[in-house]
């Protein structure tokens, strides 16, 4: 990369919008974990939250109603509001010389776009430089390609088989609510209330995320399709199953990979092992595996259960879990962050 994105200073003015939701929420408290360099921190919400206030390192901040705000001054704002609020006002802040970063799938296939994952394509960022706006991958996406990218960098991958495991937490709040609700219900012997998904989430799985396309691939499967190539930036033949599992954080995959060379686990595990961003836990005689459970809060992309495919040549089998609303939303975005006001 060239020359910096973002004047050098002590601090810089950053934009939180949709900072009332969770992801929001996760982007203070990695903002602050991580000790960005903020001068000025401005959270953002719809009218419907304007005028609530959100805390900061132990300081209260007043919600400003994005509709009226004027990004004047903003050097990075992270939005994370949804993609009809992205599409009509990513470009109002680019045009105003903010660098957006942006959650939601508005942005993500667009070919004048950057989608980036800061361990797998950096360099993407270059192409923000005239647009100003990055788009963060799907949840499920970010997490596979961090696993899969020191694996292609050895041997080229072909093609990618991956069944999901997503945590109701990447629907939104009410899902969460609904999922301990449910399990209430039916604990105490109570039939239970279906809203937020197509059927009842609580002791269930449903292989259905997000809208079923023409070809009978749901939305989401077409997401981690498209994106993986764009990221990865090589054309691999991508095929992917999602399911909804009643889980609070964290997705699951199980990832098979086919190469265009020699792979084997031994070789695999080796080079996970040395990849950042990348957690390696694979155990089989101590039982010890990546789970949702443990890895909710952190910030790595867990990676077991690694062993050849011996039904296919140079193949693999990989289970990836990681918190989806921190390495899969939040944390993600905060690291493009980074990259944006660092001396190239």
């Amino acid at each position: 990369m060239g020359e910096r994105f973002i004047e050098e200073k002590e601090a810089y003015t950053v934009a939180v919008v949709g900072a009332t939701g969770a992801v929001g929420a996760t982007m203070l408290e990695i903002l602050a974990e991580r000790d960005f360099p903020i001068s000025e921190l401005i959270p953002v919400a719809s009218s419907r939250s304007a005028g609530s206030v959100v805390e900061y390192k132990g300081k209260e901040y007043i919600v400003q109603d994005l509709e009226t705000f004027d990004p004047t001054g903003v050097d990075i704002a992270l939005f994370s509001a949804g993609g009809d609020t992205s599409k009509t006002h990513a470009p109002r802040f680019a045009e105003a010389g903010c660098y957006v970063v942006d959650n939601s799938s508005a942005w993500r296939m667009d070919e004048d776009i950057a989608l980036v994952v800061p361990e797998v394509n950096p360099q993407a960022l270059e192409m923000a430089r005239n647009n100003k706006i990055i788009a963060n991958p799907n949840c499920s996406t970010i997490q596979m390609v961090v696993a899969l990218k020191p694996l292609h960098d050895a041997a080229p991958i072909e093609r990618v088989v991956v069944s999901t495991y997503q945590a109701v937490s990447g629907a939104g709040g009410k899902a969460m609510d609904e999922l301990a609700k449910q399990t209430a219900q039916l604990i105490n012997g109570q039939s239970t209330d279906v809203d937020v998904f197509p059927a009842r989430i609580a002791f269930n799985v449903i292989p259905h995320i997000d809208v079923f396309m023409d070809d009978g691939y749901t939305k989401e499967e077409r997401k981690m399709m498209d994106e993986t190539c764009k990221i990865m930036g090589a054309d691999i033949a991508v095929t992917a199953t999602t399911a909804r599992v009643p889980v609070f954080y964290g997705h699951s995959e199980s990832v098979n990979v086919t190469f265009s060379g020699p792979m084997n686990a031994e070789k695999a595990r080796a080079l996970l092992a040395d990849a950042e961003g990348v957690c390696v836990v694979d155990d089989p005689d101590g039982e010890d595996y990546p789970m949702p459970s443990e890895a909710a809060g952190t910030d790595h992309v867990w990676v077991g259960r690694i062993r050849d495919d011996h039904s296919y040549p140079n193949s693999l089998h990989l289970w990836v879990v990681a918190d989806n609303v921190r390495k899969g939303a939040a944390l993600n975005a905060v690291q493009i962050a980074e990259i944006l006001i660092q001396q190239q």
